[in-house]
């Protein structure tokens, strides 16, 4: 199977869902992937059909933006798109969203640009102009743009307001993340208005990200108080979202006439569909399901991908050393921003090493039964993380190898 025929609407062989049983699992993706070398991602369609269903039923006929960032695979963002609940694509730079033009014609660039080649491509090209939104939150980056190609000279450029959805909670302060100086909706009406005023600029969509309701966990391993800490906080955020969001909403329609409001994320696919102000969302990690998301009360995703190291050498009677395997998350650093061993169980990391750009020692029970050339199985904190240390990912179907798909990266694309 290639990637043009990749498709997630075919009936899986084998069990409905052979993740539950790790003990047959694991085996089985070392058993469809035992004639490839080290490193080997692996897809398993079975996972990854579950994942894409679950999540559009999470959000509830509200449609899904697939954020590529979190997949970084083009074929599995064109499968994405076939399926119901899913419409158009989040990319995080305007490069990737230029490349994914070609196939793709509905496509938000998740951050604002000053790629200069860029926006002189897009503002030469009519059908990508039509193609690709911008994002925006500030006049210095619509008076960079208008730099780069002035807008007499130019295609009409399409763009995003983004609205900042951090919360200022009382004592606690600032909650959420610094993306957009825009909070308050009279600040979205002011800036809504001075696009409306400028050449060549045609404002068609809000976007707001909620942080601190989509990507924090609300039930982390281990850490009770932090949970219902985590909780508490959500619970009173996205209230306050919602009515700031409404109205900001409210203030921009004042001067330009939307085509989407989009919010949320794979963490918050429930409360952000019940905003009325929202007509879509964007998500993308939890489709491939990496354990970051095993701390989550409401979802539970199953383990679509993963990775394979092998063993290379035994130093001690309590050890064994895989080649790899430090491929490590975004975000604050700590032990959740690593790859967790999954297979053999029984396995953990040498604290003074942890897990290594070149080598991973491994201790525990099952580590003196490990011998040269057995495989480790690894998953993934968030989902991107993969398609940059990966070529292809091996497309397994019930216990069976059914073919690759290339990563950005085995397309010879890295972006950011």
């Amino acid at each position: 199977m290639t990637g043009s025929e990749l498709r997630l609407d075919a009936a899986q062989t084998g069990d409905a869902a052979p993740w539950r049983e790790p003990g047959r699992y694991w085996p089985a993706l070392s058993a469809a992937t035992a004639g490839l070398d080290a490193p080997v991602g692996v897809l398993h369609l079975g996972a990854l059909r579950h994942n894409a269903r679950d999540m559009a039923r999470r959000a509830g006929g509200t449609p899904i933006r697939i954020a590529t960032k979190s997949v970084r695979v083009r074929s599995v963002i064109e499968a994405l798109l076939d399926q119901p609940g899913y419409r158009g694509v989040f990319a995080y730079t305007l490069a990737e969203a230029l490349w994914l033009a070609d196939t793709v014609d509905d496509l938000l660039v998740g951050y604002p640009t000053t790629e200069r080649g860029g926006i002189r491509r897009l503002g030469g090209d009519a059908e990508l102009a039509s193609r690709i939104t911008l994002m925006v939150d500030s006049a210095a980056q619509l008076d960079f743009i208008d730099s780069v190609v002035p807008p007499g000279a130019r295609e009409m450029i399409r763009v995003c307001l983004e609205l900042d959805a951090s919360w200022h909670a009382p004592v606690l302060g600032h909650l959420g993340v610094r993306r957009s100086p825009v909070h308050h909706p009279a600040d979205a009406g002011a800036l809504a208005a001075h696009i409306a005023r400028r050449r060549g600029f045609r404002l068609v969509g809000v976007m707001s990200y909620e942080a601190q309701i989509a990507g924090i966990l609300n039930r982390p391993e281990g850490r009770p108080i932090d949970g219902a800490l985590h909780r508490w906080m959500q619970s009173r955020s996205m209230p306050e979202l919602v009515e700031r969001r409404a109205r900001a909403v409210a203030a921009v329609q004042e001067h330009a006439q939307l085509e989407f409001v989009n919010g949320g994320g794979t963490g918050s696919l429930e409360v952000t569909a019940a905003d009325a102000s929202i007509t879509e969302i964007a998500a993308g990690s939890g489709l491939l399901g990496g354990h970051l998301f095993d701390g989550y009360a409401h979802f539970t995703p199953a383990p679509a991908a993963a990775f394979g190291l092998d063993v290379v050498r035994s130093p001690s009677p309590r050890h064994a050393t895989i080649l790899g395997g430090g491929w490590i998350a975004s975000g604050p650093p700590g032990t959740d921003r690593l790859p967790r061993i999954v297979w053999p169980e029984g396995l953990a990391l040498v604290a003074r090493e942890s897990a290594g750009e070149v080598q991973t020692p491994v201790t525990g029970a099952a580590a003196g039964r490990l011998r040269v050339g057995d495989r480790i199985w690894f998953r993934h904190t968030k989902s991107g993380e993969l398609s940059e240390h990966l070529d292809a990912f091996t497309l397994v179907d019930g216990d069976q190898s059914v073919g690759s798909v290339p990563t950005y990266r085995g397309e010879g694309r890295a972006f950011l």
